[in-house]
């Protein structure tokens, strides 16, 4: 947890330096539009494959102490995803001018500098498909082995390497430098993690001896049964040598190994939904590419803040909760399930309406805080504040959504989840075309319909995953849930209020005073609130509190 929160600060930091550097340009657009074909390749082979595939199917042979079947496994993955990745790699390289005019953002096709561009970005990009489909492998081999640390460092060093783009190649390069920062980041992100691959047992040679000489002296182990004991009068007889591990890497295919068949047939379901979230992107970045300049960087710079929030809040409960669901689910606790279940839902509701809220109203200085310097411009402050608004009224349900989805994997469904995923994402879709046409006629910035679009779209989803868990749970603690709702509702509505008041009597004070100060005071008047309109929640948490300064004091 402490290595996530690292790196989404790190990312962070990242986006001020980039909005410093470039703001929300014609150029920044570009290389968010090029960027998108080379996360595509990875999210679609690498994730899909190791998401809900390659790690299950490794870990099985693990725990059945198959460590050669195991390695030659990875070995196999490894070879295929390197030879896919980098033929698509290579298509993409080749076909770049017509993937941009096209598929990705006809809208640069009228200004010939910014679309060449676009194209250059996207080959040199284009490697770093293969070193993250290999860095995600590795990933997913050190957590079969209860190496979290490590991979859990890796995003930071992708972070780190588009910072130093920024810092030490963009002066010189211009945007050029942002692209070898992701060629650097992704290799620090594969890097990173090959002393402690290195570091993992290898397969022994004598793996599938019998059990009785698994044991033996060296000197024996390859003697026959009828003589176990070499005579006395031979002491310094050659002594067999002892038995090297088996290499890890083996260079195969493994087309014919079952254990890469059930990785393939896995991967399956997952494809499709993954396929069908890229078609997402790729459906915003070729709509705002026919938008004013800098839509595409907007809409960027404000789903990363929205998923800021969603992170620190959802990832973070969704986490500690789905051990305890997938344990409850083993032992047939179907009673406890709804109690963990309902308690999560709650904690979410309490937390994201006020972030959702507090992102709304405090969105225009916090922007200032953040990025509005160098390029970055008040005009571009502008264009993310109101992709932010539109991003930050989904929070709820994206806050609730991944709760949701990881109870059913919880409870080993991963079908469910990825075929409401893939109806809410065609939703998706035929929204940001409707919302976005509707705001350009009402003389709103379309940029704000494509957000209006995730938002609604992942709004129906966590509902209908919330119907489909009640109908399988047979109930689901709704009052207690619709109850932490009420009561989270209105200690919002008193801090919005206080907010708005906040916001008039610093309109011209500096952007530090204003957001920082607001979030202080939102907080400060949410938790008094919450307090008074007796949320267990908050109660438990100063219980707590109270009993270790007690404990403490007492100690």
């Amino acid at each position: 947890m402490l290595a996530f929160a690292f790196g989404q600060l790190a990312g962070l930091a990242r986006n001020i330096l980039v909005a410093h550097a470039f703001g929300a340009s014609a150029d920044l657009d570009a290389f968010l539009a090029a960027n998108r074909v080379s996360e595509t390749l990875f999210n679609l082979i690498a994730g899909g494959a190791l998401g809900s595939a390659f790690i299950p199917t490794f870990t099985t042979l693990l725990a059945k102490e198959d460590r050669v079947g195991a390695w030659k496994l990875a070995s196999a993955v490894a070879n295929l995803a390197v030879l896919i990745l980098g033929a698509l790699a290579a298509l993409a390289a080749i076909f770049a001018p017509q993937i941009v005019s096209y598929l990705l953002a006809p809208g640069f096709s009228t200004d010939p500098a910014q679309f060449m561009l676009t194209v250059s970005l996207l080959r040199i990009q284009l490697v770093s498909a293969v070193l993250f489909g290999l860095s995600g492998l590795v990933m997913g081999i050190l957590n079969s082995h209860q190496v979290f640390l490590v991979p859990a460092l890796t995003p930071s060093m992708y972070q780190f390497g588009l910072i130093f783009g920024v810092l030490a190649i963009a002066p010189h390069f211009g945007i050029y430098g942002l692209a070898y920062g992701v060629l650097i980041g992704a290799a620090l992100h594969l890097l990173l993690q090959i002393p402690s691959l290195a570091k993992l047992p290898s397969p022994p040679s004598t793996l599938h001896a019998p059990r009785s000489t698994l044991h033996a002296p060296p000197s024996t182990l390859h003697a026959p049964r009828s003589t176990p004991h070499p005579p006395r009068s031979t002491p310094h007889a050659p002594r067999p040598s002892a038995p090297h591990p088996l290499p890890k890497y083996t260079p195969t295919l493994g087309l014919d190994n079952p254990a890469v068949g059930e990785v393939i047939r896995l991967m399956g379901p997952r494809l499709l939904g993954v396929a069908v979230v890229q078609l997402n992107f790729w459906v915003n970045t070729w709509l705002a590419s026919n938008m004013a300049e800098g839509s595409v960087s907007g809409i960027s710079y404000g789903f990363a803040l929205m998923l800021m929030a969603q992170a620190a809040i959802a990832q973070s409960i969704a986490t500690a909760a789905m051990p305890t669901l997938s344990s409850q689910y083993a032992l047939g606790k179907l009673y406890d399930i709804r109690r963990s279940l309902a308690a999560a839902l709650r904690g979410v509701l309490l937390l994201s309406l006020p972030a959702s809220l507090g992102l709304i109203i405090l969105r225009v200085p916090l922007i200032q805080l953040l990025y509005q310097r160098g390029s970055f411009d008040v005009h571009d402050t502008q264009l993310v504040a109101w992709a932010l608004f539109w991003y930050a009224a989904g929070l709820v349900g994206h806050s609730l959504l991944e709760v949701l989805a990881r109870a059913f994997y919880a409870m080993h469904d991963t079908k469910t989840p990825v075929l409401v995923g893939v109806a809410a994402m065609t939703l998706n879709v035929i929204f940001s075309f409707g919302f976005s046409t509707l705001f350009a006629r009402l003389g709103w910035l379309p940029l704000g319909g494509l957000a209006l679009a995730n938002s609604l779209a992942t709004a129906l989803e966590a509902a209908t995953l919330f119907i489909l868990m009640r109908m399988r749970l047979k109930s689901l603690e709704g009052k207690t849930v619709a109850l932490g709702g009420i009561q989270s509702a209105m200690a919002t509505l008193a801090m919005s209020a206080v907010l708005w008041g906040w916001l008039r009597l610093t309109a011209d004070r500096p952007a530090w005073l204003s957001a920082g100060g607001g979030v202080i005071l939102g907080v400060g008047v949410y938790g008094v609130t919450a307090l008074v309109l007796g949320i267990r929640e908050v109660k438990g948490v100063i219980s707590v509190i109270h009993q270790r300064i007690v404990k403490r004091i007492s100690g």
